[in-house]
């Protein structure tokens, strides 16, 4: 009997184990990109309190995405060694036990000191996730899971930094710091009891050589290193343009407060809609199709929010939500889907990339900002989306796999 043939369907849409894997897999998106995003809002907060600029504010959110990019792949190792709900569930619970640190420092060094560790701990969730599903769901439900994964991550996003806004509006960051850290412990505990065990990802004790062998497999594909381009465009472009939104909406002539421009977040909610809505469109239409329209809906959210007009800077924001969401789920199941050998690295280095776009392009958009104000930040985010776009369109004409979308598992230390 073949490796294919032994291998389990996986799970199917409509079971407990598919209500279950769902539900921990969005609670966990949730926790892990509330925690990494809690800070956005806060950046105006932290540059008053600390005595800082723009630029280096934004330190506080880059190192930690600089961090957790650097600790992907090897996470991405460990899992295969450790075990995927293992690595996941460790991780959850060492990042609540920093957030619930990080309303205790005394100085700017220490806070990046601990917003560094929780690169680290952050790491362990997105490099497994994406494998877990991938493993573990049937083909029929995989773009659906990973498209509600994906929503997962814009409602965290969204919840941690409208939380972290409004309660430091009210009693100040360090509070809402604190309120944020119980949450995710809560989650963590939450997601450890849900989450089914791993059925189709025995632990494979990779040599590091082999490891490495992974890595460099993933760029003889026709179509991967495209998408790794691409998400480091299309992350880059969208933490630039909200990371310095707050800064541009608090200024004259649009004079927000913190509560209000944290509560400009709520629409992320419309990227957790679009990106299940996506996954399921690509399934049926051909991810090919689907995704360069995701990007060029993106590119048009951009470009509004040159608007010199509050309602229209939002819409410009919503749009922008819509499309990189749809986008970052299409990619992601693409990425699986592509990578016949080695899919913990190939989503390692999908993921990598994003978070090297979101610090390189994040930062830079700093000091675009303070020497050309949104001007500055317009010449980052709309030089990448343009970059983004053309990407997109090229991945039209890659050829597809004609292979199952779970093919067989590589001898261990392959």
């Amino acid at each position: 009997m073949s490796g294919q043939e032994v291998r389990q369907v996986g799970i199917a849409p409509g079971t407990r184990d598919f209500r279950r894997a769902n539900a921990a897999m969005v609670l966990a998106a949730f926790a892990t990109f509330a925690s990494l995003y809690s800070v956005q809002p806060l950046l105006p907060i932290l540059a008053a309190d600390f005595g800082l600029d723009a630029g280096a504010s934004s330190l506080s959110l880059s190192v930690t995405t600089a961090t957790l990019a650097v600790a992907l792949l090897l996470a991405s190792w460990v899992a295969d060694r450790a075990g995927r709900k293992t690595l996941m569930v460790w991780a959850m619970l060492a990042t609540a036990l920093l957030g619930l640190a990080l309303p205790f420092v005394p100085n700017w060094t220490s806070l990046l000191v601990i917003r560094t560790l929780m690169g680290l701990t952050l790491s362990g969730l997105p490099a497994v996730a994406m494998v877990y599903l991938a493993e573990e769901m049937s083909p029929d439900a995989l773009g659906f899971s990973m498209g509600l994964y994906i929503g997962g991550t814009a409602a965290g996003g969204m919840a941690g930094r409208l939380l972290s806004g409004i309660v430091a509006d009210l009693a100040g960051w360090r509070t809402s710091l604190a309120v944020l850290g119980a949450i995710i412990l809560a989650v963590a505990v939450v997601f450890a009891a849900l989450l089914p065990a791993p059925k189709n990802s025995a632990r494979n004790r990779l040599s590091f050589r082999g490891f490495v062998a992974n890595v460099a497999v993933q760029f003889t594909d026709k179509g991967l290193p495209w998408l790794f381009l691409s998400s480091f465009l299309l992350m880059g472009a969208f933490v630039t343009l909200y990371n310095y939104a707050g800064f541009r909406l608090a200024q004259p002539p649009f004079g927000l407060s913190h509560t209000a421009i944290s509560a400009i977040f709520v629409v992320y909610l419309l990227g957790s809609v679009s990106s299940a809505w996506a996954g399921a469109l690509s399934t049926r239409l051909g991810r090919r199709h689907v995704y360069w329209w995701m990007v060029a809906i993106m590119a048009a959210g951009v470009a509004l929010t040159l608007a010199p007009s509050t309602p229209l800077i939002i819409a410009g924001l919503a749009i922008a939500s819509i499309g990189f969401f749809a986008a970052h789920g299409i990619a992601s199941a693409w990425v699986a889907r592509r990578a016949l050998v080695g899919r913990a690295q190939a989503s390692a280095i999908y993921l990598f990339m994003y978070y090297v776009g979101s610090s390189l392009l994040g930062t830079l958009g700093g000091y675009a900002w303070v020497a050309w104000g949104w001007n500055g930040v317009m010449l980052v985010t709309g030089g990448a989306m343009v970059v983004a776009l053309a990407v997109a369109v090229r991945l039209i004409f890659v050829q597809p796999i004609p292979l199952p979308e779970k093919p067989p598992a590589p001898p261990a230390g392959v």
